[in-house]
């Protein structure tokens, strides 16, 4: 592949206290008091999910380092591959995401992508195309192009990759435009599965991480404290970096410790999801499932294991 264009209420009693002592525990080392360190708004990622990007010329291809488009590459064969972001993708032999244009058609197929479009949106030959597990052969055709190449379609729809994706696994096209789309394994939009109110994901970079049923990732706050009672230092302000995560049920979660998963009571009246005891918030600089922007912020913001624990946190 060219790298040209792949490149979480205090209890009155002394009894209640100390059975959420038991409940939450104590976790040494993490829970203090002092200032909010609210941390700074992370960039949103430039084309993943804005649908006005690329609207300079409609193809996401507006960019002063585009260059033109080089002999397509065979697409070899296909596989489904799991996005964080996208969900269950289409993908060539070397791991690139596959997608599709609105403004073509399925039946007939038809492309509506030439000229400049296609160096943003190099078409997809047909000639070497392999069906792989998961991907049924039957919906693998064939559309002649107006400079008379065949162009790989799949349910119908021709198929391209995107020259901003430079890496395997890269869903940089996804919703550019508001009219491309990664593929599904079937030629259909690729769309992300019902997630439980918390489940974990495995980041490449943090290893098992808890996400909420937007599959947007879960973070703690240093200055926070889980015992003898869950209680938030973020608030105001912090809020609106860090929306607090609502409560969940405990059957509505998958792959979490059950132990100290429960509710707690804000100083606002506002009820808050806590993993551990800890409280746990998102992070309003992430703008897309799987984004891991709150990481790390300010020294104090971190994402969390399924034990509850920090991840990447100084020991």
């Amino acid at each position: 592949m060219k790298t040209s264009w792949r490149s979480a209420s205090l209890v009155a009693s002394a009894a209640a206290v100390l059975a959420l002592t038991t409940a939450c525990g104590q976790e040494n080392g993490n829970a203090s008091t002092g200032a909010q360190n609210v941390g700074a708004t992370a960039a949103a990622g430039g084309y993943g999910t804005s649908t006005t990007a690329g609207a300079g010329n409609g193809y996401g291809a507006d960019s002063k380092d585009e260059s033109a488009a080089a002999k397509p590459e065979a697409a070899g064969k296909l596989a489904v591959a799991e996005n964080a972001k996208v969900g269950k993708v289409l993908t060539d032999g070397a791991g690139f995401t596959l997608y599709r244009f609105d403004k073509d058609t399925a039946e007939p197929p038809k492309s509506s992508c030439d000229g400049d479009c296609a160096k943003a949106w190099p078409p997809v030959p047909a000639e070497g195309a392999e069906a792989a597990v998961g991907v049924d052969k039957a919906l693998l055709g064939e559309v002649t192009r107006t400079d008379g190449t065949k162009q790989l379609t799949v349910g119908g729809w021709p198929m391209y990759r995107y020259a901003k994706d430079t890496k395997a696994g890269d869903a940089n096209g996804q919703d550019v435009g508001g009219t491309w789309f990664a593929s599904a394994p079937d030629g259909k939009k690729a769309t992300l599965a019902s997630l439980p109110g918390l489940s974990v994901r495995k980041d490449p970079k943090l290893g098992d991480i808890i996400v909420d049923k937007n599959g947007m990732t879960v973070y703690r706050f240093a200055k926070d404290q889980a015992w003898p009672v869950s209680k938030s230092a973020c608030t105001g302000a912090c809020l609106e970096k860090w929306p607090a995560v609502a409560p969940v049920s405990e059957d509505d979660t998958k792959g979490i410790k059950k132990k100290g998963l429960m509710p707690f009571t804000r100083p606002d009246g506002v009820k808050q999801m806590s993993v551990n005891c800890w409280p746990i918030y998102t992070f309003s600089g992430d703008s897309a499932p799987g984004d891991t922007n709150g990481q790390g912020v300010g020294g104090t913001w971190y994402a969390v294991s399924p034990d509850g624990k920090t991840v990447g946190a100084a020991k």
